[in-house]
């Protein structure tokens, strides 16, 4: 039960590709923030990392003995889509995950890439949440998973971020 992203809009949610990022912004969250809607906005390479992404699947309750949570049964879980902006966020701003909790509940264009909203602005993350979910997004995984695609990514993404 757990998807990538969820490709309906829902009431008061903003297309990711039609988030206002400050192209003036020196801080580092609007330059991760643009990454990751380059990668969304561009089918070749948003399809690579969705597919890399199906396969980053929690293991059960428990221990890791029990093996790889099913995916089509339970409850949904947090999308990858959200795993991959936190987890990007975290380990793109060296961040503990107190902080990636206030960001993902408080602040307003974060939560607009997350996939929010006006009309969901109670919804909050707990951080045990976060947690559990972010903990699927390491280093390794970045280094195995995305290594196969960095010759679609890479190339296309570093002259859009300089822009």
């Amino acid at each position: 039960m757990r998807s990538v992203f969820h490709s309906q809009l829902n009431l008061g949610e903003e297309d990711i590709a039609k988030i206002k990022l400050d192209p003036k912004s020196r801080d580092d969250i609007p330059q991760l923030l643009a990454g990751l809607q380059y990668i969304y906005t561009h089918a070749d390479v948003s399809q690579a990392v969705f597919n890399i992404l199906e396969e980053v699947v929690p293991y059960r309750a428990g221990s890791e003995n029990n093996g790889k949570a099913s995916t089509d049964k339970g409850r949904p879980g947090m999308e990858q889509w959200r795993i991959l902006v936190l987890g990007t966020l975290r380990l793109g701003l060296d961040a503990d995950y107190d902080r990636i909790h206030e960001l993902a509940n408080q602040h307003c264009t974060v939560r607009q890439m997350l996939g929010h909203g006006f009309a969901d602005y109670k919804d909050q993350y707990h951080l045990q949440t976060i947690k559990d979910n972010l903990s699927l997004f390491t280093p390794v995984i970045n280094v195995n998973y995305f290594y196969r695609s960095t010759t679609i990514i890479i190339p296309d993404l570093l002259p859009h971020l300089r822009e």
